[in-house]
């Protein structure tokens, strides 16, 4: 699909100029703008910003949450040339210098006076950062600051920049080419300092539009956009795909009522990362903790049944018609079709409506791995998730699951224009459409990555199935052998692990180790909302955090979840080693402002293996606890001291279970 972003938008809007483009709930209520309204908003907001000099190949930064205006100065700068640069609105002001100063950016659009406050305290370090436009003006009346102005000044110099100049905007729009750059997003930068991935109008536009037919998108979709535009996963679905399909975006009205606008809204197409399928089944498992002795026999009941059968009905009902099996091609009775169809009048249907995933046709689950428990609970009962495979480098879509083909421990099959090989290592290789450009102004990196003939290099390690299903390991870096002791020379894949343990509603985040080791240990992170429901049904006090997570019997809580673990690890032949021997909870919440985890909530390993090597090494010393002081960053960008005497327990860790030949 040869074109650009701001010509899908035009489309759109002359096919359909009444017909709702975004949604965004304000002071409770739902307020809808129009493709032809969208457009005339893009139209005035580049007017604005060719007057205040934007020219083509410039960066423009863009912060916040989704916002219908936010979105509108992206396909605005987009009309002039102009590169977006989306950035994590939660991020501190300090991890926005290397962006602004590498993309030389002078033009930023933001949300509000947090966003504003952030980048006026850069503008010492960031000299070229002239204009600044706020789309929220609330608490930023009486700034007088230089370039400092509002969205709706913005659009209202556009519109006087467009009486005098008719068809500039216009011009620029139809002057465009495909290969064009689109937008520009910034990893992480677990290892230094973030890179800037490239890609054009052609690479994003291509993907997207090769996720829509695999999956039979139209316009007739609902999408939450909830999650950060920074982040490409949020950026494809709620805006690539979004000009694609021409479906309807739906902006909550804060992070605080997603939940609720997700319940209103009903929407039919869903993608979240695993944690937040966590934080759902979390919230399960709190309510049913709190529901009476009938309603949790009930819940049992059927979520027995629901394990056993509830994918394989869900596969017959997704999927092309044919006889109803599940896995490995077993049955599914008509006695248990129809018990299945009484759990999901008395608990599967009203879970589902609890969660706002009543309308749900289409759920995709990104990011990172997903562990096999919490993937099978949701098509257990009749969400129909499934995993994709993507990076930020390749445009997302590299790897779908068909509706009727949804594995737990795959990620799916190659769609459209996608190649896959194996390299000698173990590490997947992807050539594509969708391909980064280039790491901007980083040549070295783009050559570490990019091969001659056109192969990326991604990192994970995995292989195909028989089926032709991808199936990911972990990361190729993670990816460890344990060193000495009975279970010498064993695979360890971490991430593995670490799912597991989080399928657990009492545990929020784990970290395992164990590559050149002679055992498993772990760092756990409890829940605090579901531990601390678990305490206070027992009459347990607690003081915070530190005070929950120290208790001994949060321990016995938790070593209870980890053997768990281990003994399903003792089934895995290849994994039976990475059971977990010993552990300890960790005194604090990882964090992205501790550098611990990154804004998509990612592991830092390398950061958090230096920063708590003291706890490490007291776990395989053999220690019983060990004092550690931690340097913390508050929310309002103060530092201070946590301090705690950690205990260390040990975990029952079982015999290895051999399959029979």
């Amino acid at each position: 699909m040869l074109t650009t972003f701001p010509r899908l938008l035009l489309e759109h809007a002359a096919k359909r100029p009444d017909a709702p483009a975004l949604r965004e709930k304000e002071y409770g209520i739902w307020q809808t703008l129009s493709w032809s309204a969208l457009a005339a908003m893009v139209h005035d907001l580049a007017g604005g910003l060719a007057a205040a000099g934007l020219q083509r190949g410039q960066h423009v930064v863009v912060v916040g949450a989704n916002r219908p205006r936010l979105c509108a100065a992206m396909l605005a700068a987009q009309s002039l040339g102009a590169i977006a640069v989306p950035l994590y609105q939660d991020a501190a002001g300090a991890e926005f210098v290397f962006p602004l100063g590498n993309a030389e950016v002078a033009f930023a659009l933001v949300e509000d006076q947090e966003q504003v406050d952030k980048l006026l305290g850069l503008r010492p370090q960031c000299p070229r950062l002239a204009h600044i436009w706020y789309d929220e003006p609330r608490g930023l009346r009486h700034y007088s600051e230089p370039g400092l102005a509002s969205m709706d000044a913005l659009a209202e110099a556009g519109r006087a920049f467009n009486a005098q100049h008719p068809g500039h905007v216009q011009a620029e729009i139809a002057q465009a080419d495909a290969h064009d750059v689109a937008a520009m997003f910034f990893t992480s930068g677990t290892t230094g300092n973030p890179k800037g991935v490239v890609h054009t109008h052609h690479t994003l536009i291509d993907r997207a539009a090769a996720g829509q037919r695999f999956d039979k998108l139209t316009a007739a979709e609902e999408v939450l956009a909830y999650l950060p535009a920074a982040w490409i996963g949020q950026n494809i679905f709620s805006y690539a795909q979004w000009l694609v399909c021409g479906y309807v975006v739906n902006c909550p009205e804060s992070a605080s009522t997603v939940t609720i606008d997700l319940k209103e809204i009903g929407p039919t197409y869903y993608f979240a990362p695993p944690r937040i399928f966590e934080g759902l089944l979390t919230s399960v498992m709190i309510r049913m903790e709190d529901a009476s002795a009938p309603k949790r026999w009930l819940f049992a009941h059927f979520m027995v049944l629901a394990r056993r059968v509830g994918p394989a009905v869900l596969a017959r009902r997704v999927g092309p018609a044919s006889p109803a099996s599940g896995r490995d091609g077993q049955h599914v009775s008509l006695v248990d079709r129809l018990h299945y169809a009484l759990g999901n009048w008395v608990i599967y249907g009203p879970l589902r409506n609890t969660l706002g995933l009543s309308r749900v046709r289409l759920a995709y689950t990104a990011g990172e791995a997903i562990g096999p428990d919490l993937f099978s609970f949701f098509r257990a009962i009749g969400v129909t998730l499934k995993q994709l495979y993507g990076a930020t480098e390749t445009a997302v879509f590299v790897c779908l699951q068909p509706d009727h083909q949804a594995k737990a421990d795959t990620v799916g099959v190659p769609i459209d224009g996608v190649e896959l090989k194996v390299a000698d290592n173990g590490e997947i290789l992807v050539r594509s459409p969708g391909l980064l450009k280039e790491y901007y102004k980083n040549p070295v990196a783009t050559a570490e990555v990019l091969t001659a003939d056109g192969w990326y290099h991604t990192g994970d390690a995995g292989f195909l199935d028989a089926q032709g299903h991808l199936k990911i390991i972990d990361r190729a870096k993670d990816v460890g052998r344990l060193q000495g002791g009975v279970h010498d020379g064993a695979m360890f894949a971490p991430k593995y692990v670490e799912n597991k343990l989080k399928f657990f509603a009492h545990i929020k985040e784990a970290v395992a180790f164990g590559d050149r080791r002679d055992r498993v240990c772990a760092f756990i992170n409890i829940d605090l909302n579901a531990v601390g429901n678990w305490a206070e049904k027992r009459n347990l006090p607690y003081g915070g955090y530190a005070d929950l997570a120290g208790k001994p019997e949060v321990y016995e809580l938790v070593r209870e979840c980890v053997e768990k673990v281990n003994a399903d690890l003792a089934v895995d032949e290849k994994l039976a080693g990475s059971q977990i021997s010993r552990f300890m909870i960790l005194h604090k919440e990882l964090d992205a402002d501790d550098g611990e985890l990154t804004r998509t909530s990612k592991l830092k390993r390398g950061h958090i293996a230096d920063k708590y090597r003291v706890l490490i090494e007291a776990l395989y010393e053999g220690r019983s606890s060990q004092f550690i002081q931690t340097q913390v960053k508050f929310e309002d960008g103060r530092t201070g001291v946590a301090e705690a005497d950690l205990r260390i327990v040990d975990a029952k860790v079982f015999p290895a279970v051999r399959r029979a030949a």
